[in-house]
């Protein structure tokens, strides 16, 4: 069984930056994580390993650092890393890194699993899987909210609006994982140190045979075209010691104004 895992590095959700003119995140010199949710896939793939046996890859598109989020997954488990990274991949819209990663697959070879979270932090569209899925022509499930995996297929049960929908997909197969379907374990102090002397192989745009015009912003058939920051201006006037009361009864009114509270609420209060 080999089982490629598909991660992300995402920057920290409290220090995310945009480039306003590009409408891109800027990923340099700032302090990432891997996506949350790509570690739960990483952890059902070493479950399915346990149980199993097999090999897992763990692959990531991103800069010449993101081989910082590979050499976690490394030291959590995963036996082998691949790291995509072009400087003209920047850019690239979810078709664009899907159209990367699956020839990035293509040139590993031999993947009978590809797990997946369901979306990243930095984006949210969930779109990367499925589309995977489709230019590799496999079968694709998402929404995984438990996995049971057996030698020529796999049972996965789907978290839907009705309920939970169960499928037999037969390998190979790409499944995205939700945030809910197990616990992720930590990484080794023995697990970091052979991380650290691992060989990361590095896939360039012309290694997986693509060019300029499939990649970036030139492959990407979607554009953000403006970035807007909401911005929250609220007038405060603060009430304290004996002008509480006060302060109360402004508030009470201002409620009142808005048709929250029924007029005399704040004199039957005062009564008793």
């Amino acid at each position: 069984m080999r089982i490629a895992v598909l991660i992300k590095q995402v920057p920290d959700s409290d220090n995310v930056k945009m480039n306003i003119e590009k409408g891109t995140v800027i990923r340099e010199g700032r302090g990432n994580i891997v996506n949350p949710i790509d570690l739960k896939a990483l952890e059902a793939a070493l479950l399915i390993k346990k149980t199993l046996g097999g090999h897992i890859i763990a692959l990531t598109m991103g800069p010449p650092q993101a081989d910082t989020a590979l050499r976690e997954a490394l030291a959590i488990g995963a036996d082998e890393a691949c790291l995509v990274s072009d400087k003209h991949f920047a850019g690239s819209d979810s078709l664009a890194t899907s159209l990367v990663l699956a020839r990035a697959l293509e040139k590993i070879g031999g993947i009978d699993l590809i797990l997946a979270g369901e979306k990243a932090t930095d984006g949210e569209t969930g779109q990367v899987g499925p589309e995977i899925a489709a230019i590799l022509g496999i079968p694709c499930s998402t929404y995984i909210s438990k996995i049971e995996a057996n030698s020529g297929s796999v049972t996965v049960y789907r978290s839907v609006e009705y309920g939970t929908e169960i499928q037999r997909i037969n390998y190979p197969c790409l499944l995205t994982v939700q945030n809910d379907l197990n616990e992720c374990r930590m990484p080794t102090l023995d697990g970091k140190k052979k991380a650290r002397r691992a060989k990361i192989d590095v896939f360039s745009m012309e290694d997986i045979s693509m060019t300029q015009m499939e990649v970036g912003l030139m492959g990407s058939p979607t554009r953000v075209v403006r970035i807007n920051s909401p911005k929250i201006s609220r007038e405060t006037e603060l009430f304290i010691n004996k002008n509480i009361s006060a302060g109360l009864d402004l508030v009470i009114e201002t409620l009142r104004d808005m048709g929250f509270l029924k007029r005399g609420m704040r004199d039957a209060e005062k009564k008793h």
